[in-house]
């Protein structure tokens, strides 16, 4: 695609259906304005949380009714945006909805700490009044935040201030979905192309060297243009972490990240040490890769170049949903059926348009489907793409089905475990449904890189993150030049000896969003992890095995996260799931080695 359609080009039904979440602006703006009673009714109840166990019950409903219909407004504003974040209609929308938030976030400040305030006796009688039988396992993790809830005026500060808070990342946001132009470049054929997030990769995958390496180049020359730009938004956002965290009397800005979730620091550290522990397994990899493609060192856009250049797999459209179906019936009839309704209700935006925010996502809200974002372009890494987003929305679908509002929301620490369940399930399919071993050693190749990105690379990010806000504490500003330095070295120790990479991968961490998150990528390593034994447990047939994961799509935040995922059959609280998911690494290694000399 030589120019990138505006969103009017795009066909209906490669869109997702946001109309039914609300038919018509107006609608939107009826539940907006509907939103202030329901904060009225909320703030009666100030002051008088300690009067009964029923008035407490009461006051807990009229939040979720408040949080309810806010969620459902944002989420059309955002889905709304980010089909075109240079609409400023669409933009206005959903600024007017933030504004909202932090209002209602300054005005609702005095909740927490009016059940803090409540005497532990007191407590504990409300706690065992029949009446809040439901909310006992909330309102018991609200008071585990006893030590980090501020005064009424301090919380009301916060929140009022926390719309402000978000500028720098959405000044990166913005800057780098709306604002910031690529260069065209030569694709194989020659012909002119406008490099994009969405084709980036594409580029990469390329078999000729020269255009691998003019792509690398444009994407980082244009960071790197704007550097010292996008080290202001970064660590303006590192700051907010970190204020946030000493305001709150966390020990660290990861304790205070990690805190919700209730998840050791250990658990953090212990991953970075159990992918170091790991890193020749990686290194193997990269000599292999140097070895095939005939090179004395790898650089960085070399990382995706075909090991098989004649099996390169592309699908279109129906394909690839067609495959992603097949896929998945390991999970058995019922999934399969639940599936079908995010193609038949269209929850999907499948291509990228002019201005769409870059990337993929599943988002939505209890009252609506859980939708998908895309930017198809046809290559595998978008099949396996789609695959991912859709766990990620089937995760949802069961969760606001089985659990009532007020538990339905998974944490994000098991967020990516679904995700990429499917995602090694696609890998299984495809690779069992061929005898040919050039189709074999691309899988093979697949497989490696999407546990080279999602582990080791994710690491890399997390071990980043943590060295950013640990100066950050010490009151050190993260400057382009210090952000840069840090990065390359960073990258040299994970690549090791068969990579000498161009200086300009430096400038990755400008292109990075969940350097936005707060502490999130981690995740990813532990998610797949996990997914790589419960894949194994579904593929089984294990009757048994697949329930206990149908339970963990249920579970929604009925329960704590790790013992969410004991209970599915995985236990993170230790380095094992990452160590075992590493050794598939190694060993993937091996049988690709071994297919490339049968082949050569």
């Amino acid at each position: 695609m030589n120019k990138i359609p505006d969103r009017k080009e795009i066909p209906e039904e490669m869109t997702w259906d946001i109309a039914a979440l609300y038919a018509v602006p107006e609608d939107w703006e009826k539940d907006f304005a509907a939103i202030s009673p329901l904060l009225d009714k909320f703030m009666s109840f100030k002051g008088r949380l300690a009067e009964s166990a029923a008035v407490l019950r009461e006051a807990v409903e009229a939040n979720d009714a408040m949080e309810r219909l806010a969620e459902k407004v944002y989420a059309y504003a955002h889905l709304r945006t980010d089909e075109d974040t240079g609409n400023s209609k669409n933009r206005s929308r959903e600024d007017r909805a933030r504004t909202l938030f932090a209002e209602i976030s300054g005005k609702t400040a005095w909740f927490d700490p009016e059940i803090m305030a409540i005497p532990q006796a007191k407590m504990e009688e409300l706690l065992a009044a029949p009446e809040l039988e439901f909310y006992k396992r909330s309102l018991e993790e609200l008071l585990r935040a006893r030590p980090h809830t501020l005064s009424e005026k301090e919380e009301r500060i916060l929140g009022l201030s926390s719309d402000v808070m978000e500028n720098a990342a959405k000044t990166f946001s913005i800057l780098n979905n709306a604002d910031l132009r690529f260069p065209k470049i030569p694709d194989d054929n020659g012909k002119k192309v406008e490099l994009t997030h969405g084709n980036y990769i594409k580029f990469l995958e390329s078999p000729e060297r020269e255009v691998r390496k003019k792509a690398f180049a444009a994407m980082y020359d244009t960071y790197g243009k704007l550097r010292n730009t996008f080290a202001t938004t970064l660590d303006g956002t590192v700051k907010k972490h970190v204020l946030s965290a000493k305001l709150r009397n966390y020990p660290s800005a990861l304790n205070a990240a990690l805190f919700h979730d209730n998840i050791p620091e250990k658990v953090y550290l212990e991953l970075i040490q159990a992918v170091h522990d790991k890193l020749p397994a990686l290194h193997k990899y990269m000599k292999l890769r140097a070895e095939v493609l005939k090179l004395d060192k790898l650089d960085m856009y070399d990382i995706f170049a075909p090991l098989v250049p004649e099996c390169r797999l592309e699908l279109n459209w129906d394909e690839a949903r067609e495959t992603v179906k097949k896929a998945l019936e390991p999970m058995g009839e019922e999934y399969c059926c639940n599936l079908n309704k995010a193609f038949e209700q269209r929850w999907v935006d499948v291509l990228e348009n002019r201005g769409k925010r870059s990337g993929a996502y599943s988002s939505g809200c209890y009252d609506s489907y859980p939708y998908l974002l895309l930017n198809f372009h046809g290559t595998l890494n978008d099949v396996f793409t789609l695959a991912h987003e859709l766990g990620h929305s089937l995760h949802s679908f069961y969760s606001n089905h089985a659990q009532e509002y007020h538990y339905a929301g998974y944490e994000i620490f098991v967020a990516e475990v679904a995700s990429t369940a499917n995602e090694l399930l696609l890998h299984d399919y495809l690779l069992k449904k061929t005898d040919d071993d050039n189709v074999k050693a691309y899988l093979l190749c697949h497989l490696l890189d999407e546990l080279r990105g999602t582990i080791y690379r994710q690491t890399q990010f997390a071990e980043f993150e943590l060295w950013m806000h640990r100066r950050s504490e010490k009151s050190v500003p993260l400057n382009a030049d210090m952000l840069s330095k840090k990065y390359f070295e960073l990258n040299a120790e994970y690549y090791g000896e068969s990579m000498k990479a161009d200086r300009r991968i430096e400038m990755e961490w400008a292109r990075i969003p969940h350097f936005y998150y707060n502490f999130y990528v981690y995740k990813y390593a532990t998610g797949i992890s996990a997914a790589a034994k419960l894949s194994n447990n579904i593929l089984s047939g294990d009757e048994q095995k697949i329930k206990d994961y149908f339970g963990f799509l249920k579970a929604g935040d009925s329960k704590d996260v790790l013992d969410i995922m004991k209970d599915a059959g995985v236990d993170l609280s230790t380095p094992e799931p990452v160590h075992a998911a590493l050794d598939l690494f190694n060993a993937t290694v091996g049988q690709l080695r071994e297919l490339l000399v049968k082949r050569s």
